[in-house]
């Protein structure tokens, strides 16, 4: 492999800039998993959206973004069975396919998972290029069960987090107070998540590891601080005086936490879905540097902060397009309505994450957009936006898995 002027061989400068191309493409697409339930339901602006999730998706990848990267190599493919040189080649070709298919689906504003891109890449060239039998299929139908699982999960947490919210506070005689008496509450959980996550060996990165119930401790600590700050946020709101504003008063309540939910969930999409674009990087790094590929591929701090500055650059540039598809065109939101949406993605992300399963971000925000639709019937959806959107999940991993043959044949004639 030929060495650039500054000596690093050219293959780990093509597959930084594919890493950081697939971090683009995640930003671009999955932006609307973060915040487009706070702009579709009114909350914030899109510029204020931009720079909120811009933190928290940076802080979530490079804090907690190297747990789920071993997954989507190694337990995709048998690597026994596949040489050096195809899995360099392989892994190129992965990001390369689920970058552009990633690209053409955000011009469309289609919200479909990078995890089906990178997987169905990955399977592709390892079934076509290589061997048939190269792909851990068992591993691969896991990985799938948590695609169906994982919507499922979210929309039963989000139909039953609107259903609590509308029976103890919506319907009450002064929604407004209600919203009042319980939104420490909501505080205390959302902050009580992002604690877990954080906590339970999520700073490994910078040398902390702290065990289930330090984790469990440390985070009731973060709870009990976020239900104080809550309890200050929601006092300062006043009623309003205009007529008609009963509803009115309440929501603006839940935009303060549906703003705090979104940060919960760029926090840990930043978290689970870097590993798409550093999982493949990590394993160019390992194999060019140390000639074969081990069990697990060290994960470094400028592979994190590669992805996460990616990340940003795409939901600052092309994230509109599909938060304006998540936040608005499925069923219309409301702040109570885009806090249980969120809240639900927040839990699921946060508990898949920490298994370290990659799942989809984009199936776990939809499914629970689902559900605060079914909360109040079929008729609130937008059927068929939502066939849309299910024709194109249903197309990404065949359509990644084609282009990445396709890519792994190009960068072995280029560079090999």
């Amino acid at each position: 492999m030929d060495a650039s002027p500054l000596g690093i061989p050219m293959i780990l400068w093509v597959a930084g800039v594919l890493a950081m191309y697939m971090a683009w493409g995640i930003g671009a697409n999955d932006v609307a998993n973060a915040m487009g339930t706070s702009v579709g339901s009114g909350a914030i602006t899109i510029i204020q959206a931009v720079i909120i999730a811009g933190i928290f998706e940076f802080a979530g990848a490079f804090l907690v973004g190297g747990h789920v990267t071993d997954t989507v190599r190694k337990e995709v493919l048998d690597l026994s069975l596949i040489s050096e040189q195809q899995l360099v080649y392989g892994m190129l070709a992965s990001l390369a396919s689920a970058a552009t298919l990633l690209l053409v689906a955000t011009s469309y504003g289609l919200p479909v998972s990078t995890t089906h891109s990178i997987v169905g890449a990955i399977i592709g060239f390892g079934a076509v290029a290589v061997d048939f039998d190269a792909v851990a299929w068992s591993r691969v139908m896991l990985i799938v069960a948590s695609w169906v699982t994982s919507p499922l999960m979210g929309g039963v947490i989000a139909y039953l987090t609107f259903q609590f919210i509308r029976r103890y506070i919506l319907d009450r005689d002064d929604p407004f107070d209600a919203a009042k008496r319980h939104g420490p509450i909501f505080f205390f959980a959302v902050t009580f998540v992002v604690g877990l996550v954080t906590f339970f060996k999520g700073l490994k990165n910078l040398h902390f590891d702290f065990d289930l119930p330090t984790a469990l401790m440390l985070s009731v600590g973060l709870g009990i601080l976020g239900a104080g700050l809550g309890w200050i946020f929601v006092h300062r709101i006043k009623r309003s005086s205009e007529p008609g504003s009963r509803y009115r008063d309440a929501e603006r309540v839940f935009a303060v936490l549906v703003v705090l939910t979104a940060c919960a969930v760029a926090f840990a999409h930043g978290s689970n879905d870097v590993a798409n674009a550093i999982g493949p990087l990590a394993t160019v790094v390992q194999v060019v540097r140390e000639g074969a590929a081990g069990a697990k591929a060290p994960v470094e701090p400028w592979m994190l902060m590669l992805g996460g500055v990616g990340i940003v650059v795409g939901l600052s540039t092309m994230g509109y397009r599909v938060m304006e598809t998540v936040g608005r065109n499925i069923t219309e939101l409301t702040p109570s309505r885009g806090f249980a949406a969120t809240f639900a993605s927040a839990v699921t992300i946060v508990v898949a994450s920490r298994a370290g399963i990659p799942v989809s971000t984009t199936h776990i925000l939809v499914g629970s957009v689902l559900g605060v639709g079914m909360a109040r019937g079929i008729g609130a959806l937008d059927l068929r936006v939502v066939g849309r959107i299910f024709v194109s999940w249903v197309a990404t991993l065949p359509i990644s898995a084609a282009l990445s043959v396709v890519f792994y044949y190009l960068f072995t004639g280029l560079l090999s």
